[in-house]
């Protein structure tokens, strides 16, 4: 009997380091994402990744992410990205329950795996997680979502996509893809170019907005379509100018 002791004793330390780390790592969090609802990220993980391939491949070459505040962004791309992106993103909670059940049905019938991402994870992924795949980082992903949801709301969680979002070889964000692509400002994109940005979203280092192919411009025209009848996402009143 004295010998199961210690082993009590090791069980109840691991578990009492277990729980503080994990309090720790909450409130870190809950801070960091508290913080980016009045500050601007000016890096994300995704930037830093590619900023150190750039320079494992001896490329000096600096990802550029020019930032750029939402009222200051064309309405065709704030209105094509969710075309493209999260047509019910104004209405869910950060989860898109009806693309999930989707994409698990479509798998179950063998027909493939397609994502079901909203703007919310996205974002998420984006702004606080590694670049790779994994158990680990899709229940993160899931908890910084939730996170986001409640402590920006969505004006937020657009703009900041619409900032981080890698849109090609280098180039984070729409102010960024605007005057690589057509040497324009954000503020200045016509419904086509938005319609185009938005339609290489999901392969934009594959697929080029310049020079487009049958598929993307197949995408061009749906997102064209369907931007009639999407929201403008605006900031409310009381919202905080982001700087």
């Amino acid at each position: 009997m004295p010998r199961a002791r210690p082993k009590k004793t090791i069980f109840h330390r691991v578990l009492k380091w277990a729980g503080i780390l994990l309090s720790l790592f909450v409130a870190l969090s809950v801070l960091e994402v508290a913080l980016l609802r009045v500050v601007d990220p000016r890096f994300t993980p995704m930037w830093v990744w590619q900023w150190i391939s750039h320079m494992a491949g001896g490329e000096d070459v600096v990802p550029q992410m020019d930032w750029r505040p939402l009222e200051k962004m064309s309405p065709h791309i704030r209105r094509a990205v969710i075309a493209a992106e999260d047509q019910r993103f104004l209405s869910h909670n950060g989860f898109d329950v009806t693309e999930i059940r989707k994409a698990i049905r479509e798998m179950t019938l063998g027909k493939g795996f397609r994502g079901a991402s909203t703007i919310s994870m996205q974002t998420a992924r984006t702004v606080f997680l590694w670049p790779s795949r994994g158990m680990l980082r899709k229940g993160l992903e899931a908890y910084f979502t939730v996170l986001i949801e409640i402590l920006w709301g969505k004006a937020r969680i657009l703009e900041i996509y619409l900032n981080t979002v890698d849109w090609g070889e280098g180039v984070m964000g729409v102010e960024t893809a605007s005057q690589r692509y057509y040497h324009v400002s954000a503020s200045q994109l016509s419904r086509e170019q938005a319609a185009l940005l938005a339609a290489i979203l999901p392969s934009p280092h594959r697929w080029s907005p310049t020079h487009p192919g049958p598929h993307t411009l197949w995408r061009q025209q749906r997102i064209l379509r369907d931007m009639a009848s999407m929201p403008l996402v605006v900031r409310r009143h009381g919202e905080a100018n982001h700087k």
